[in-house]
């Protein structure tokens, strides 16, 4: 068992620790409540008011080592260390905590995860192979790492106290209060909330009863546990997250300027419109962004509902630093793959370890008024690196100025690929429009080589290696009142060929699985490409041996026998022919949203919550694909 004395060193202000290992607990000073009372019986009004009092190097760690091993020389251990007393309970989270064996002197990075999600070892592992000591926190209290599973119904029996059962596995104890989540300890407890609940801390409607606010002091909490460490460097801290551990990272790095570089992954930047204000004050994105003076790396997917690339825009004039990239994937929701992925490790390597060199920005320029009327765009990108490819993206399915996101077209939204040419170190693209009353929006996506390829685990702890990396520009938008003034005309006009599969096609479609030929597409929720009524899909394929392949629209697939040969075989469908999990049929075309093709999916069926495989593993190369297209 490693000793968990050795992880801390005396911190440069003397404090009294007090360590409980589990195979012997030593008793600790009279417990002490961690955050002040409240005066007057009011609730923290601003951010500053919310964080008062809370010293997150002030209390013990109480480290608690529940498991430990070594894997591929990486130190590795799943722990408990204390946040802090509320309401006369200690709070103890657990967490995944490794390093590279040997290491001295580490860059130290504090890893959240998201909603549902895991504290898993293997960001911690892939971190450490990297040089990296790293914490990844499990606020939630669901864990995966060998040996130490904790999955949401360990947590009920953690719970309940059932330490006979087999699976019981110590982990999460927020005491009297509840930072669990999907799901919280109290079903009355919705995770955004400030109200008043029996496992909040204030009896009035208060910040500090927010379950953000919660895990957030745990990520500050997991900064000292770092800090504290003799392997890790104090002075090289970071943190990252994903979805709500992307807002938390910016509620960390908004609120501790411990942290010297930050990545937050699809969070952190539309938490801005609550109708609460004392919310929007204190727990909202907006405050914290204005709190960031660090180099901050965005990863924000272009559909993605969680952190819209259009709040984006705002998020980088708010934040208090120059030192900011983004990196936007196209048609991407909530996930991404290696060359957008790999953006988290590249800042830290650059801002922790001296390591690397991001390019700037691309430079964009979108010009409205053109001789002939279609729109132009121009990117001027950072040339210190090579560049793979300049691609630039559009959409005009964004919202409205002023209007509430809708978060189904948030999702669906179709970005048209504009082919983009190289002219004096600066590249040029035509945006040609379908319509001058909806808003146009444009950026661009610049792809780099890496001379060494990097391994990381991505969202969802994929572990991915990446041969490229992008980034992106600043994404101008302009109103329907903008695109008339300026004598804009719409030039595309509806098709019934949706596809031609010739040149760049794949840049209007999308995979999270890059290493399988399946692939998706929102062309058909675009209007320029909307079914007809009464139409049918057609599509020829040609695959080397006989296969069953799946086309879906929405959440209903077709399946489909492929014969196999050097011969076209012709493939339509009515929307009948498309079925649910309940096997129930596709009523309509009219305002589908995703059209995809693969090899096999598995449908969840809603009586019965047993999947059902559609299609089958797929045999020989993969299928070609031409002329896909409407048919009355």
């Amino acid at each position: 068992m490693i000793d968990p004395f050795k992880l801390i060193r005396m911190p440069r202000i003397c404090l009294v620790f007090s360590i409980i290992v589990l195979s012997g607990g030593v008793g600790f000073a009279q417990l002490k409540e961690t955050l002040p009372p409240l005066t007057d019986g009011k609730a923290p009004q601003t951010l500053d008011g919310l964080w008062a009092g809370f010293d997150p190097r002030a209390e013990p760690l109480d480290i608690e080592v529940l498991k430990a091993w070594e894997e591929d020389d990486v130190v590795l251990m799943v722990l408990r260390y204390r946040v802090g007393i509320f309401k006369g309970q200690k709070s103890m989270v657990a967490a995944v905590f490794g390093y590279p064996k040997g290491g001295e002197s580490l860059p130290g990075l504090v890893q959240i995860h998201g909603g549902g999600q895991y504290a898993d070892h293997k960001a911690v592992l892939t971190n450490a192979k990297r040089g990296y000591a790293t914490i990844s926190i499990s606020w939630a209290g669901r864990i995966s790492a060998l040996g130490y599973s904790v999955s949401p119904n360990v947590v009920q029996l953690f719970w309940d106290g059932k330490t006979d059962d087999p699976n019981y596995k110590i982990t999460t104890d927020w005491g009297a209060l509840d930072g669990y989540h999907a799901p919280s300890r109290n079903k009355g407890n919705v995770f955004p909330a400030i109200k008043v609940g029996d496992w909040t801390l204030d009896q009035v409607p208060s910040p500090r009863n927010n379950s953000w606010f919660l895990a957030a002091m745990a990520a500050r909490r997991a900064l000292t546990l770092l800090e504290q460490n003799p392997k890790v460097d104090p002075e090289k801290l970071g943190v990252y997250g994903h979805s709500m551990g992307g807002k938390l990272t910016v509620m960390t790095t908004g609120s501790d300027d411990r942290v010297k570089a930050a990545a937050p992954s699809c969070g952190g930047i539309s938490d801005r419109s609550n109708e609460d204000p004392l919310f929007r004050a204190t727990i909202g994105d907006d405050p914290y962004l204005k709190r960031i003076d660090c180099p901050i790396m965005f990863l924000s997917p272009a559909n993605d509902f969680h952190g819209r690339i259009n709040d984006l825009q705002i998020a980088v004039t708010e934040i208090d630093t120059r030192e900011w990239r983004a990196t936007c994937s196209p048609h991407h929701n909530h996930q991404d793959t290696a060359e957008y992925e790999v953006a988290t490790q590249l800042w830290f390597d650059q801002h922790l370890k001296g390591a690397f060199t991001t390019p700037q920005t691309p430079g964009a320029e979108l010009k409205l008024k053109t001789a002939h009327g279609i729109p132009s765009f121009t990117v001027r990108p950072d040339s210190a690196k090579p560049i793979v490819s300049v691609d630039v993206f559009y959409t005009q399915q964004g919202q409205m100025d002023g209007a509430k996101d809708d978060m189904n077209n948030t999702k669906a939204r179709f970005w048209h690929h504009a082919p983009a040419t190289k002219q004096n170190g600066k590249w040029n693209a035509e945006v040609p429009i379908f319509s001058t009353d909806e808003p146009l929006w444009v950026y661009a996506n610049v792809t780099y080589d890496l001379e060494t390829p990097i391994t990381g685990a991505g969202y969802y702890y994929g572990v991915y290696t990446a041969e490229e990396f992008t980034l992106s520009s600043l994404m101008p938008m302009a109103s329907p009142a903008d695109l008339k003034a300026a004598g804009v005309k719409a030039t595309r006009q509806p098709s019934t060929v949706i596809e031609s599969f010739e040149g760049d096609w794949e840049k209007e479609w999308f995979t999270y699985k890059p290493d399988q030929w399946g692939r998706k597409t929102h062309k058909v929720y675009d209007p320029q490409w909307a079914a007809p009524a009464g139409a049918k899909l057609a599509i020829e394929v040609q695959s080397e041996k006989p296969n069953k392949m799946v086309i879906g629209i929405d959440q209903f697939v077709a399946e489909v026998e492929v014969k196999g040969g050097v011969e076209w075989q012709s493939i339509v469908l009515s929307p009948s022919d498309f079925q649910d999990s309940a096997r129930e049929a596709l009523t309509s075309l009219e305002g589908i949203k995703e059209l995809r093709f693969a090899d096999q999916e598995n449908l969840r069926d809603k009586q019965t919550k047993k999947n059902r495989k559609i299609g089958a593993t797929w045999n020989g190369k993969a299928p070609a694909f031409r002329n896909l297209h409407w048919k009355n």
